[in-house]
């Protein structure tokens, strides 16, 4: 099994452009293809999708993204995150308080969207980091 996830288009997870870096849309898609805060609960096979897992997963991909290129967490100034639901604002936002404060984190913005490159994902975020080469 490979130890990353791989783009599922004609685009890098990273690109960096001068003290910029730009992480493409990561989903809690994991490396065999399944995604993270997935939950089958009956056996009519009901998902449950948990928001909460899904942002923790999606926030240490782009972390394991950036860290490819000398970077983590710490270096993001702005995140962009859609929500297939508003209705899980809530739990997103418990989650993303465990990585960023209010007053040292990154700018954000925050729209629903109608719905992500799979049906199983409620959550994809996109960061800008800065960070001195």
């Amino acid at each position: 099994m490979p130890d990353k996830v791989t783009p599922r288009g004609a685009y890098p997870h990273v690109k960096v452009a001068g003290d910029f870096i730009f992480v493409s849309g990561t989903s809690s898609r994991k490396p065999d293809n399944s995604i993270e805060g997935v939950e089958i609960i009956d056996k009519m096979g009901t998902k449950f999708l948990d928001i909460k897992q899904q942002t923790r997963a999606v926030l240490e991909n782009i972390n394991s993204n950036l860290q490819k290129v000398g970077a983590s967490l710490k270096d993001v100034v702005e995140v962009s995150t859609f929500l297939v639901n508003m209705n899980d604002f809530a739990g997103y936002n418990e989650v993303y308080a465990e990585f960023f404060s209010p007053e040292t984190g990154p700018a954000r913005t925050t729209v629903a969207v109608h719905q992500l490159p799979h049906p199983d994902l409620v959550i994809e975020i996109k960061v800008v980091a800065y960070k001195k080469q």
